[in-house]
């Protein structure tokens, strides 16, 4: 099979958070099953020049976006194997930073009428045409009004899959009109709650939904969890499906990571013992027999930060010591900054993010929390897991899927139900409890690192779902 990525980031060009790891890596586990997978994404400025100088420029275009024609450079690179082209604007994408700007809309209007127009002189007609979140939402919508019975563009399947849905690409209705081009008489494929909404239009005319959990999956028919869209997803549920999404295992391996100077692995895991070391002299956290808790997040409400602020200082007093790593929201920066000033030894926080830093806090931490309030997936928990340290998570989304209880048969971390800070403060007052049974934690940590959360498993199914939609 042929299937293209449509996606606005992928690594290593550009990358703003989860999407960017699944478009640069679920590809590759595609290819590696013998189909051939290939990404587009818009050739922004932040991409390092050492990536431009692989490119090889093909050809320029025009592209309609309503009534005006907007130059259009597409090009092309070959990375592991895995070919990647780029839309090229300076006007659209030449900018600082990725997202934010007061015409994103009309941006991602044109990248995605550009996806489909690069497909007449491109070396590669695409069986299937897989589309990430709300930036890529209109491919299928303008696939069905505009591409499907041209020539050369027969019998092409699209797949859509939300990413989070908390992101939809709402806008007023004269976007309608003035940027999408599309006819009125087809209006009704974006109107939703008095806007336009791109994600609404994907879910009505892709051919298939995913998520990126199982548990996400049917969570969004859910008014608490679907922001609106659970009444247009409970009538599509026939084509929705949770896929768990995968890590790295290139990237994450506790056998070879090069960020941290002890590796390990489940058969000999000593040196955890020298990461959790090196990680205490790094962030001058007291020397002790107690065990670390580790956070990597963004600081932001619905990652359960509140939770952690309403129970922080008694899980500090009770000997545990933290290594905090994250950004966002000011009111929980200043929090953290002033439980590690209160706490020096105990509590250590840098605040952005440092992707050597994180692998270090992986290997060297003993816990890792992650309280979400919502999480579509969720991949720290499985990093951690990658490198034998127990994460604590509240049972949601893929946290659900991927962590199971200690307290039960062949547990791989902890979890907890509510959202209740009472709940999650126990559900660290067990895994501390495991943590003083050196034989029983041993065998935790062996039991989180025989897990398989590779792209292999995850790219098995995709592939059948790709399979099914072929022979339809």
């Amino acid at each position: 099979m042929k299937i293209l990525f449509a996606s606005s980031e992928a690594v290593p060009f550009a990358a703003s958070g989860g999407l960017a790891d699944v478009a640069g890596s679920l590809p590759k586990a595609i290819r590696a099953k013998g189909h051939d997978c290939r990404i587009v994404i818009p050739l922004y400025k932040s991409i390092p020049d050492e990536l431009r100088k692989k490119m090889l420029f093909l050809k320029n275009i025009t592209v309609d976006v309503s009534w005006r024609k907007q130059y259009c450079g597409i090009f092309v690179a070959v990375l592991n194997g895995i070919s990647y082209y780029f839309i090229d604007n300076e006007y659209y994408f030449s900018r600082d930073g990725l997202y934010g700007f007061y015409d994103d809309c009309e941006r991602f209007v044109f990248f995605d009428r550009a996806v489909l127009e690069m497909l007449k002189y491109i070396d590669f007609k695409p069986d299937i045409i897989h589309c990430h979140d709300w930036q890529t939402a209109l491919i299928p919508v303008y696939y069905n009004v505009y591409y499907k019975y041209q020539q050369g563009y027969d019998g092409i399947k699209n797949v859509f899959t939300i990413h989070n849905i908390e992101y939809q690409g709402k806008y007023g209705k004269e976007v309608l009109n003035e940027l999408m081009g599309i006819p009125m008489y087809h209006s009704n494929l974006l109107e939703y709650d008095g806007y336009i909404n791109m994600m609404k239009g994907a879910i009505e005319t892709a051919d298939r939904i995913t998520t990126v959990s199982p548990s996400y999956a049917w969570e969004i028919l859910d008014p608490w969890y679907a922001h609106g869209l659970d009444r247009i997803l409970v009538t599509k549920q026939y084509k929705l499906k949770g896929i768990l999404n995968g890590i790295d295992y290139e990237l994450y391996d506790p056998e070879t990571d090069e960020n941290i100077s002890h590796h390990f692995s489940k058969k000999d895991i000593s040196g955890k013992a020298d990461c959790k070391k090196e990680l205490i002299d790094e962030l001058r956290l007291d020397d002790g027999d107690g065990p670390i808790i580790g956070i990597v997040t963004r600081f932001v409400k619905h990652k359960g930060i509140d939770l952690i602020r309403c129970v922080f200082e008694e899980i500090v007093n009770m000997g545990i010591r933290f290594a905090v790593l994250g950004s966002g929201e000011k009111i929980y920066e200043d929090f953290f900054t002033e439980m590690a000033a209160r706490y020096p030894g105990k509590v250590a926080v840098r605040l952005g993010f440092v992707p050597e830093l994180s692998h270090k806090i992986y290997a060297g931490a003993d816990i890792f929390l992650m309280p979400s309030q919502s999480e579509p997936c969720g991949l720290a928990q499985m990093m951690s897991m990658r490198y034998g340290t127990a994460p604590i998570v509240r049972e949601t989304g893929g946290l659900r899927d991927s962590v199971r209880d200690n307290g039960g048969e062949n547990g791989n971390g902890y979890t907890f139900k509510t959202y209740n800070a009472n709940d999650m403060l126990d559900a660290v007052k067990r895994a501390v409890r495991d943590f003083g049974n050196k034989k029983e934690w041993e065998a935790l940590i062996r039991r989180e690192m025989e897990c398989d959360y590779s792209w292999s498993a995850s790219a098995d199914i995709y592939v059948e779902l790709y399979e099914e939609l072929m022979s339809e």
